[in-house]
């Protein structure tokens, strides 16, 4: 049976509105290109035998293709594209439907959490070129290559190498690393980077390195992503004053109200409403009243890259 691997590159992942008005570079397509070159080779040098990918409206894929040297069988995703957040859940789909055994991932965390909507159980190679990053890696593209085709092929797995990720469940959808009560009523522009405008976040994971309201959580009480536990804030007067990254380039005090630790699928109630909830750091739902949110071990299993690299030297 031939070892197929997905690849999934969002062209727009990395450019959004917080990146454009913060001091951060942008993520240019010609340097996805270049990742994704990166990343064939590694899967290529690790025994893969085919590649498909979401034919994205950019041709970062397409080009990445042109003049490389390699055994891979690489064919776009017969399906159409709508420029939107929903091809990629859609090429997930697709993939799981084709057999693939692993789906390398070129974005932020609304990249992946697009994708892991569509993914099922198959495992993501994450890497990093979107706008805060806290759910993928960033790692070099070959050595993504390299640990997607280590696990695609059957050389390494098991626990330690591919992870069930959590997630934030609210209002019939979910969020790879927090979910917030925003007091807009509007979805708008999307993304949020003002603490003023929330009411209240629960994180599934929240550490002091983090970009983005994630940040808020880490400097209050750090939840490590293998943790059995997740985190809720609230913002607001009457607490400590935390200085954080809410965005690339831009730290601000962020007001905070209370806060405590959530144990798993305990539920909680996300602000009070009418309002909308921000995914990862981009309002999706309006809301009329209280949301109640939980953090679970439901989300997309997910390749620890160095893990996976480890146990590979053995196999040399």
């Amino acid at each position: 049976m031939t070892t197929l691997v997905g690849l999934v590159a969002n062209p727009v992942a990395g450019r959004d509105i917080r990146r454009i008005t913060a001091r951060a570079s942008l993520v240019p397509n010609h340097e996805k290109t270049a990742i994704v070159r990166r990343v064939l080779a590694g899967l290529d040098a690790a025994g893969v035998e085919a590649v498909r990918y979401l034919p994205d409206l950019a041709g970062v894929v397409r080009a990445a293709l042109d003049g490389t040297h390699h055994a891979l069988a690489a064919d776009p995703l017969a399906m159409q594209l709508t420029g939107r957040a929903e091809d990629s859940t859609e090429a997930a789909r697709l993939l799981v439907a084709e057999g693939a055994a692993v789906i390398v991932t070129l974005g932020g965390d609304g990249t992946n959490r697009a994708v892991a909507a569509g993914c099922a159980d198959v495992p993501l190679v994450a890497v990093s070129t979107g706008t805060n990053n806290v759910f993928p890696t960033m790692v070099d593209g070959t050595v993504a290559g390299l640990a997607a085709g280590l696990v695609a092929t059957g050389r390494v797995g098991g626990d330690g190498v591919v992870r069930r990720a959590k997630r934030v469940e609210v209002a019939g959808d979910f969020a790879l690393v927090d979910a917030a009560g925003c007091r807009d009523r509007f979805v708008g522009s999307r993304a949020i980077w003002d603490p003023e405008r929330v009411q209240a976040i629960v994180f599934a994971r929240a550490e002091p390195w983090n970009v983005g309201l994630s940040a808020i959580g880490g400097a209050l009480c750090p939840v490590g992503a293998d943790e059995p536990a997740g985190l809720c804030v609230e913002l607001g007067s009457g607490g400590p004053v935390v200085r954080v990254p809410v965005a690339p380039g831009l730290v601000l005090p962020v007001a905070v109200r209370r806060w405590r630790r959530l144990c798993l699928d305990e539920p909680v109630l996300l602000g009070d409403g009418p309002g909308t909830i921000a995914l990862d750091g981009e309002r999706e739902l309006a809301v009329e009243g209280p949301t109640e949110a939980r953090v679970t071990r439901t989300g997309p299993w997910l390749v620890d890259i160095r893990e996976a690299l480890r146990r590979g030297s053995g196999h040399g």
